[in-house]
């Protein structure tokens, strides 16, 4: 649902604005709409404190209610690790983390919750149980998951002083010049679509990415990166935004699907955290899928 709102204080702060103008909107719950680029004024994204001018037009996108609580679904799961503490997943393809509107059932979480019972920790709420961090519906590999609100406390911390630390490989359009670089550039919510991330040097937060050529192919090359932050499709919008976009990418880069692949063709492939009640460093690893060997193969061959 999209409401349409005019300013009628000036230097009214836009949170402030929407939490007295729209019935059963909190301050708080505008400031995340605002974070996930669901309003607009004078059809540009506002930061949440910026003041407005009488007379402003604010256009706000309402998300769907979502259901009120993720239940077990018998979803089979790749487990690579898992002990009382944690477990770690390896997620296919096609697979989303959590109920959210357009996919109520059929994630992970439910396949989780059927899996581990009640033994998630309650801090991401009854749609997100045990959920640290996620990785994107069509993008594979290891994701981390917390058993108990204590673990996932410690692992949340290690995602913020980047001692959790994730590696993916990923086959992107075009021949990488270098060997290996940095991407520093900050992310934010796209001004016009909020579904999709952009390069916001304003307002946009600090994101980084390594990245390490481990094969040359015609057209095409195949990186290791490592996220320093973990930034929402990080990796997918750094490589797009040097002329490199993920292989298979149609928001970001390609026009059309490549043949044969579902999704893009990035994975998760390495993860390493400190235990959070051991205080051991665990290290997991996942082989590529066949969807991303596969598509190695016809590079290969093409480039022969």
């Amino acid at each position: 649902m999209t409401l349409s709102l005019m300013a009628d204080r000036e230097g009214e702060r836009v949170d402030a604005f929407l939490g007295r103008s729209v019935e059963g909107l909190s301050r708080a719950s505008a400031q995340r709409l605002l974070e996930e680029g669901a309003v607009l004024m004078d059809g540009q994204t506002p930061r949440k404190n910026e003041k407005l001018k009488e007379g402003a037009l604010l256009t706000l996108t309402l998300p769907e209610p979502e259901p009120g609580r993720a239940l077990p679904e018998n979803i089979p799961l790749d487990v690579i690790y898992e002990d009382a503490d944690v477990i770690v997943v390896n997620k296919p393809v096609g697979l989303v983390v959590h109920p959210a509107p357009g996919h109520p059932n059929g994630t992970l979480v439910n396949a989780l919750l059927f899996h581990c019972g009640d033994s998630l920790s309650g801090v991401g709420g009854e749609l997100r149980p045990g959920i640290v961090h996620r990785i994107d519906r069509d993008t594979s590999g290891l994701i981390i998951v917390a058993k108990n609100d204590a673990a996932h406390l410690a692992l949340s911390a290690q995602l913020q002083d980047h001692s959790l630390y994730r590696e993916y490989e990923t086959v992107v359009i075009g021949g990488m010049r270098d060997d290996e670089g940095t991407i520093h550039a900050p992310i934010g919510r796209h001004t016009r679509d909020r579904k999709r991330m952009a390069i916001d040097r304003q307002q946009g937060r600090e994101a980084v990415t390594h990245w390490t050529v481990l094969a040359r192919y015609a057209g095409y090359t195949h990186l290791r990166c490592r996220l320093e932050t973990g930034r929402t499709h990080q990796i997918r919008v750094h490589l797009a935004s040097i002329g490199h976009p993920v292989l298979g990418d149609l928001v970001y880069g390609m026009k059309k699907p490549y043949p044969g692949l579902v999704g893009q063709c990035l994975h998760a492939r390495r993860l390493s955290f400190i235990h959070p009640r051991t205080g051991e460093r665990i290290t997991v690893e996942c082989p590529l899928p066949d969807y991303f060997t596969t598509v190695l193969h016809k590079l290969n061959l093409l480039t022969k």
